[in-house]
């Protein structure tokens, strides 16, 4: 007959059994299902937003090159910036192969995010284009790419804005890749550009 502590240790070890099992259903069919619901990909939505390009940002825009997109404003004191200059640091990798990836830079706040504080902002990346829009148009795209966003406001009258921090990545077909966590090890954020590029040990 198995005594007490035997039954706590039977339990516990069934208990870590479980929580494995979980753990792995959780990776394999939950966690992927945060990017997508009810059969629409992310991206997709009727936003109409407008870039420092000229032209208008809407979910065709993201059809016919690989894209970078990152939701963020142009007040953001730290991870915005640092997000900026991973950006760069990934283009300078990946060199030439990467030419024609374009990054978005959507801002969460478009009653402070003019276009022109925007070209500024991202305008120094290779192919960095600012987006912007009315308030209701910036939300409805938050809802098409998943993107969390609130106003905080501040001791001096003033606000900064709660945000996502993740990047997206779409393939030259306007298809949601997978995403860029903050900070994510270099060596894994390359190796997902390169096979949404479709190249090797570049």
């Amino acid at each position: 007959m198995a005594s007490p502590t035997h039954k706590r240790i039977r339990a516990a070890l069934y208990g870590l059994a479980a929580l494995a099992v979980l753990a792995q259903v959780y990776f394999a069919f939950v966690h992927p299902r945060l990017f997508t619901d009810a059969g629409t990909r992310i991206g997709e939505g009727d936003y109409a937003l407008v870039a420092t390009n000229g032209e208008a940002f809407t979910e065709e825009t993201l059809k016919g090159h690989p894209s970078i997109v990152y939701f963020g404003f142009t007040h953001c004191p730290e991870v915005c910036p640092t997000t900026m200059g991973d950006i760069a640091t990934w283009q300078a990798e990946l060199g030439e192969v990467a030419e024609d990836v374009q990054v978005y830079f959507i801002t969460v706040d478009p009653e402070r995010d003019t276009l022109d504080l925007l070209d500024g902002y991202v305008g120094w990346l290779d192919n960095g284009i600012g987006v912007t829009g009315t308030v209701e148009e910036v939300r409805k795209a938050e809802k098409s790419f998943r993107i969390y966003s609130a106003k905080v406001p501040l001791s001096d009258g003033e606000y900064t804005m709660d945000h996502s921090a993740h990047i997206l990545l779409f393939d030259a077909k306007g298809r949601f890749f997978e995403p860029i966590q903050y900070q994510e090890d270099m060596d894994v954020v390359l190796e997902k550009l390169r096979r949404m590029l479709g190249v090797d040990g570049v």
